[in-house]
């Protein structure tokens, strides 16, 4: 689940959920409800050297949650290649923006992303 993660890599995901941005903290609301989602996920969990904003180890799904500065080149390159590790690890990664998120992300998750989340028998919504 953790994918060798070091120990500094699990100080640094303990330090993070103590500084959530206001998106992650609307998103992890949502993902934490058990009304909602059958499977249980993780806020900035720790796999390998990277920390996941958010993870279902059940699914193998990380969702992050991408600011401003994740618009700059080189941020670019490096989330790609992140993905790419990740992805390696058979882990499957999707993003959004932090407007996505405070701007209506009860739609997003209904409608947009469903057939990603079905990967698993409808494992993650309980009414689909």
């Amino acid at each position: 689940m953790f994918y060798g993660a070091s120990r500094n890599t699990f100080e640094k995901a303990h330090a993070l959920r103590s500084n959530m941005t206001s998106a992650e903290l609307v998103l992890w609301k949502k993902l934490k409800d058990r009304r909602r989602f059958k499977v249980r996920f993780r806020r900035q969990h720790p796999v390998d050297i990277f920390v996941l904003d958010f993870y279902c180890h059940e699914l193998k799904l990380a969702i992050e949650v991408d600011g401003e500065i994740h618009y700059k080149n080189e941020i670019l390159e490096y989330d790609t290649g992140r993905t790419h590790d990740l992805e390696k690890l058979g882990i499957k990664l999707i993003r959004f923006t932090n407007e996505q998120i405070l701007n209506n992300i009860d739609c997003k998750f209904q409608f947009n992303y469903i057939p990603l989340f079905q990967l698993k028998s409808n494992a993650l919504y309980k009414y689909i």
